[in-house]
């Protein structure tokens, strides 16, 4: 059986895709995203501004992979975490940790979760990688009760609210992620408390029926 050796070729054009993407993160951090300029990105990896262009055809292909690098990194740190348990306090985690997450990069954050390029979309290929994290937590917040869209949209609000908060005024802090576990109580209350008047509704229309 022959082994299944890797090109060495495609070894390399990975290496230094890996090397602009982690050079390209340094200077969205230093000059904004939308300033990245590719001569100076160029000339930190090492090569001709045409030849960035074998790697990336245009500076929107760049934000592309930067947004699927940064998914990918959202992934690895979700999935090194533990979500199972009691559902609340695995919700909280989750809640915690994605803030968290945002907190520690605002230029991260921003790519992923803010419209800060105007006219940027991503390609089907790395949105399907926000997809992926959005399913993962669709799941855990439907562990612990939240099991409609309606639900999901407001967590989804909420997670927005804290992380907001947390990249605007403490950046690499906890202020705002140390208040999860009460986002998460009045979330659940509210899912509870509109779970309930469902079922008196429903079982008030069912004895009107029954008259």
């Amino acid at each position: 059986m022959t082994a299944n050796v890797t090109d060495p070729r495609l070894q390399r054009r990975q290496a230094k895709v890996a090397q602009i993407l982690a050079e390209a993160w340094v200077l969205a951090r230093r000059d904004g995203l939308a300033a990245v300029s590719l001569r100076e990105l160029a000339d930190a990896v090492g090569l001709r501004q045409p030849s960035l262009y074998v790697y990336f055809a245009s500076k929107r292909d760049l934000y592309d992979a930067m947004f699927a690098d940064g998914y990918r990194a959202l992934l690895d740190y979700t999935r090194t975490r533990d979500y199972s348990g009691d559902p609340r306090q695995a919700l909280t985690r989750f809640l915690s940790d994605l803030v968290q997450f945002c907190g520690d990069d605002l230029v991260r954050y921003q790519l992923l979760f803010q419209r800060t390029i105007p006219g940027f979309e991503p390609s089907e290929r790395s949105f399907a990688l926000a997809v992926e994290f959005y399913e993962l937590g669709r799941e855990v917040v439907g562990t612990a009760g939240g099991r409609s869209q309606d639900d999901v949209d407001v967590f989804t609000a909420l997670v927005a609210g804290l992380a907001e908060q947390q990249t605007a005024n403490d950046p690499g802090g906890r202020r705002w992620v140390r208040h999860s576990g009460r986002v998460v109580d009045m979330f659940l209350a509210d899912v509870d408390r509109r779970r309930q008047a469902t079922a008196i509704q429903e079982d008030c229309h069912e004895h009107d029926h029954r008259r």
